[in-house]
């Protein structure tokens, strides 16, 4: 069972759930806590303290007569001795906080009404002391019996004026005193009703603001840390304050901490902005940091220094290929019109060059023409198929087969369709099997068109190309790999990058697609396409198996 001392604690315990910005006025912090119960206790200290002072026998104060000293003292010793008790009762925690108040403003009202008695009466002035403890009631209880206190208050004061006028202590004309300094008791209970009554409207506004503010600020630091751009934030002197994870994984793959200077996180990055912290200045330029491309940006926090900056980081691949997504998008849109709009003309001036072909009585230079008509409508018939695959690059019809036994039969296949040699077409194998996940169809078409290309790139003027294809794994990996090597020229370094950009081609008859739609559809099968340059001479594209 919980004691009371658990109950009352201002601190949840654990498990509790902590009310949100929907729940702050429905379950608002309850009064009065102890804390509040601290400063009253501190408050009643000094009064004790002052009012010692007041009635000390060594002083002689002119604007309080008729003392009776004695009585005076009495009452203080009580009153002290009642203070130090309720410090007591707050460091045990006992009674409960309600009752702790109860006891101590009633205690306070009576003392206060003897010292008032003891100095003289309501005409002495320190009728205000009641005041103050009427005050401190309504404010420690929320206002709830604020009118009882001061009711309270306004009876001691009648009380104590009739008890001095039946001992002829006091005139009847002090009636009309106590009874206005009942009516002030009355206006300060409302008034302090009516200030705590602000007070928790101001509290309750400010609770909410506070969980808003602290959701609005985790809210930020998620999307933030989500983002796929990196995002780093600076102040004047060029400290790190801020880096999000995309921000670390493009820069050294680490956290810095904040204070870090901008230097030892990137030289080349602080290098940048120093050159580009000029409002005026363009934000243009590619950074390399490490084996990676980056395009900043940045956007100042304020017109001063201090305020600091903003730098968001893109790789600069990533952007490359996003306009290579953007401009593949806009031909699939045209896909459909490609088909019926293109290939049906294409068929009539293909037929109608086969016509002409059959005339008699041709001289060379029309049949010359009609052989231009005839290659020019291939390559564009070819456009059109390529264009097609590609929207066609996501029906994956993925199946569970024995890489080693399918090659073999490509292989096969391939040799007698291109009338190639064993020497100049080997299949090479580790033990069997070689199993993986991936759609026949898009494996044939990118092995097929890698190893065209190899026939086409890989012939040397003395000899045909030497292809080889090999299926294995990877040193130390269980992942599938196939490799189409030859031992061609290979590719030139300056070029290497683009090769599998879409319509880039070295060939005057070619499409440029070759390459791009077999990466496109090794990336839907789950597969990474590779260039790797054999020395001293060749080519070796690589598909390595991710899933």
């Amino acid at each position: 069972m919980p004691s009371e001392k658990d109950q009352d604690s201002d601190v949840p315990s654990p498990g509790v759930r902590l009310p949100d910005s929907g729940d702050v006025s429905s379950s608002r912090r309850r009064y009065p806590t102890w804390e509040s119960l601290r400063w009253l206790f501190l408050f009643r200290l000094l009064m004790v303290a002052g009012l010692v002072l007041v009635f000390s026998p060594a002083l002689t104060d002119p604007l309080i007569g008729g003392v009776n000293t004695a009585l005076a003292w009495q009452v203080l010793v009580v009153y002290a001795m009642f203070a130090l008790a309720s410090g007591l009762f707050l460091y045990a925690r006992w009674p409960s906080r309600e009752n702790q108040v109860y006891l101590a403003i009633f205690v306070d009202l009576i003392a206060f009404t003897l010292v008032m008695h003891a100095g003289g009466g309501v005409g002495s002035g320190l009728g205000v002391l009641l005041a103050v403890a009427v005050t401190a009631g309504a404010l420690l209880m929320e206002g709830r019996l604020s009118l009882l206190f001061a009711s309270f208050a306004a009876l001691a004061v009648i009380t104590e004026q009739t008890y001095s006028f039946l001992q002829g202590d006091g005139p009847a004309s002090a009636y009309t005193q106590a009874g206005l300094l009942g009516v002030v008791f009355f206006a300060v209970a409302l008034l302090a009703h009516v200030l705590y009554q602000r007070v928790r409207d101001a509290e309750q506004l400010a609770a909410r603001r506070k969980v808003d503010i602290d959701n609005l600020s985790k809210l930020n630091e998620f999307i933030i840390q989500d983002l796929s751009i990196g995002v780093l934030v600076v102040d004047g002197d060029r400290q790190l304050k801020l880096m999000n994870q995309a921000a670390r994984n493009m820069i050294n793959g680490t956290a810095a901490a904040p204070g870090t200077p901008l230097k030892e996180v990137s030289a080349e990055l602080e290098a940048w902005l120093l050159e580009h912290i000029r409002p005026t200045a363009p934000q243009v330029g590619v950074i390399r940091v490490g084996n990676r491309e980056l395009k900043p940006t940045r956007q100042l926090l304020g017109d001063y220094r201090a305020a600091g900056v903003v730098l968001y980081l893109r790789d600069n691949q990533e952007l490359i290929q996003e306009a290579q997504q953007i401009k593949l998008a806009s031909l699939g849109t045209l896909t459909a019109s490609i088909a019926h709009n293109i290939r049906n003309p294409l068929s009539a001036i293909s037929h109608a060059g086969q016509l002409i072909g059959e005339a008699k009585g041709l001289s060379p230079d029309d049949r010359h023409l009609l052989d231009i008509i005839r290659r020019n409508c291939s390559r564009i018939d070819e456009i059109v198929r390529s264009v097609l695959q590609l929207s066609r690059r996501n029906q994956l019809d993925a199946q569970h087969i024995d890489l080693v036994a399918w090659l073999s039969e490509f292989c096969t296949e391939f040799r007698e369709a291109h009338a190639l040699a064993p020497e100049y077409f080997a299949f090479d194998c580790e033990s069997p099997p070689i199993a993986a996940d991936v759609d026949p169809r898009h494996l044939h078409q990118i092995i097929a068109n890698l190893c065209e290309n190899a026939i086409i790139h890989g012939a040397r003027p003395d000899s045909p190309a030497h292809i080889q294809v090999r299926v294995g794994r990877g040193e130390g990996q269980e992942r599938a790999r196939i490799e189409v090597r030859d031992d061609g020229p290979g590719i030139d370094e300056d070029t290497v990058g683009e090769i599998f950009n879409p319509f880039y081609t070295t060939k005057v008859s070619g499409t440029g697609l070759g390459l791009y739609i077999g990466r496109e559809l090794a990336e839907t099968n789950g597969i990474r396409l590779e260039y790797h340059r054999v020395k001293p001479r060749g080519s070796c594209f690589r598909l390595v198996f991710t899933v």
